[in-house]
Formats: C-alpha cells, sequence, structure tokens
C-alpha cells in the first residue's frame, strides 16, 4: 500500500544520501546531479507535468505547493524522515528543482526565519 501512495519514494530512497550530500555543499555553491530517466518512467506513472519540478523548503515543509507532483511530494517526505536533512532545513531554505533533463538541483537560497515561540500577555 505504502508504494502505491508513494510511488517514487524508494527511487528518492535510494538518493538519499546524495541529495543529503548536495543539500551541505549547496551551502557554498548551487549543485546538480544527472538522475536517469528510465529509474522515473520504471514506476510506470505518467506525470501529466512530466517529471520536473521546483520544490522549496524550509523547516521541514514545502514553501511551493506538492499537489501536481508525486515526484515532488515523495521527495519530501523522503527528506522529511532524514534527521541531518531536517536540521539542514531548519538552517536554511532550499530549492529543490528536476528539469526535463533529469538533472536534479539543489539550491541554498536564504538562512531560514527563525521560528520564535510566541510571547504571552502576563496574566491579570
Amino acid at each position: 500500500m505504502f508504494f502505491e501512495s508513494n510511488p517514487y519514494s524508494s527511487l528518492w530512497n535510494k538518493y538519499r544520501p546524495m541529495i543529503l550530500k548536495l543539500m551541505v555543499a549547496a551551502e557554498k555553491d548551487p549543485q546538480q546531479y544527472k538522475l536517469f530517466s528510465h529509474e522515473f518512467k520504471a514506476v510506470g506513472l505518467k506525470e501529466k507535468t512530466g517529471y520536473s519540478f521546483v520544490l522549496e523548503v524550509s523547516h521541514g515543509k514545502a514553501v511551493t505547493a506538492t499537489k501536481g507532483s508525486a515526484v515532488a511530494r515523495d521527495l519530501l517526505g523522503i527528506l522529511q524522515q532524514s534527521q541531518k536533512a531536517s536540521q539542514l532545513m531548519t538552517e536554511a531554505v532550499y530549492e529543490l528543482k528536476l528539469d526535463k533533463q533529469f538533472v536534479f538541483h539543489v539550491t541554498r537560497k536564504v538562512e531560514a526565519p527563525k521560528v520564535e515561540a510566541p510571547v504571552e500577555a502576563p496574566a491579570k
């Protein structure tokens, strides 16, 4: 059942160590890595929009909508399961992009805004 609702999870899980390295290296310069189109096509789902996507993440959540792309949604799910990725996503906003040539791009955009606890008004 897991694979039906998250068809690309096993593929992204395979690439997770590489993605984490790219996220760390992106602190200096944007990174890219060529993926294999046949691996995505082998999943057997024809994506309406193709396989390309742009996903911005901050604090473990998507800043951009992922509804239209199972590929992006499954990537986010895999990153959320990784302690290292979660830590990186609290430090900065990342743009993760898969282009039409199946080149995966990682750009560290800006420091993530600090999430401050709400200040409670003193009790009267």
